[in-house]
């Protein structure tokens, strides 16, 4: 029975739910709040198993440290230099691209924020009209994505 796990942007939690069916497309309300925005997020067991398939030699550890996380960060940092800075389009690849090495949750008004810039829109524009969302989802300067969220110990049905 497959386990999915989706965060609360409200409670800033993350919830495991089984399933009966494997690919689930339903999105579960929160069952803290009974919010229905939930984001479903990797399992602690794919992200675990994945960084017990680190090559011999590599250790436990942060997996910053993981030479093929060093790469992928090097060839990210290769695409900004190269990257056209007057050109929203490009701007929402970078974001997204950020948001993937850094594991972090997409929150909904950076979603937004990112389909408006892959929409051609001025950046200013956007910060103007959404800044205040993203800096209330990130938290008072905690840092990208402000503070983690925290885990559920429960199992609950899809």
């Amino acid at each position: 029975m497959p386990v999915y796990e989706f965060l609360c942007p409200g409670c800033n939690r993350i919830f495991s739910f089984h399933s009966f069916r494997v690919e689930s497309s339903r999105v579960p309300q929160c069952p803290k709040c009974g919010a229905e925005n939930l984001q479903r997020v990797p399992s602690r067991f794919g992200v675990a198993a994945a960084s017990k398939a680190t090559p011999a030699g590599g250790g436990e550890g942060d997996e910053r440290d993981d030479p093929r996380m060093e790469r992928e960060m090097m060839r990210f940092a290769a695409e900004l230099e190269g990257m056209d800075e007057s050109d929203p389009r490009q701007m929402a690849a970078a974001v997204r691209r950020m948001t993937e090495l850094a594991g972090e949750p997409v929150t909904p008004a950076m979603e937004e924020m990112i389909r408006r810039l892959e929409a051609g829109e001025d950046p200013e524009r956007i910060e103007e009209e959404l800044g205040d969302a993203l800096e209330e989802e990130m938290g008072d300067g905690a840092g990208f994505g402000g503070a983690a969220p925290t885990r559920d110990d429960g199992l609950y049905p899809m």
